[in-house]
């Protein structure tokens, strides 16, 4: 019970004090998983990702997530396979809908800036907490 009030808490200051249309403009661009929060409370951190997240929203409020795996020369490995989705401002929420030919899912958007982006998954209730991503820098010069 405290975890289910523990997160309705953080739901309720994220989606209080900010106002969901200033999210849109930071949602486009890479992103990796920083942590994740589960609906039980526990708390998983991501040292390192495999996979990157590729976010790109258009002015109709459309657009698509794809996975992406970076390699060692700057550039990017993928599948191709993309998640289409739509965006709704709903009761002073951002809310992404997103319709795959296998499943349909909703996700709030709890926070949005340059660096960090906070996406609650309706389903299981878990909450993503992204961090813009950066490359590696494997500049191994020395002086």
């Amino acid at each position: 019970m405290k975890k289910l009030i523990l997160l309705l808490l953080l739901i309720s200051v994220f989606s209080c004090s900010k106002n969901p249309n200033e999210f849109i403009p930071h949602i486009n661009g890479y992103w990796e998983i920083d942590e994740v929060t589960l609906s039980d409370g526990t708390k998983r951190d991501y040292n390192f990702n495999d996979m990157i997240d590729y976010i790109e929203v258009t002015d109709s409020l459309s657009g698509f997530r794809r996975k992406l795996k970076p390699n060692l020369f700057g550039t990017f490995e993928t599948s191709k396979s993309e998640e289409r989705f739509n965006i709704k401002i709903e009761n002073d929420s951002l809310n992404i809908y997103y319709k795959t030919p296998y499943a349909e899912w909703k996700e709030t958007i709890l926070n949005a800036n340059e660096s960090q982006l906070v996406i609650l998954n309706n389903t299981n209730k878990d909450v993503y907490i992204y961090k813009r991503y950066e490359s590696l820098d494997l500049d191994l010069e020395t002086e």
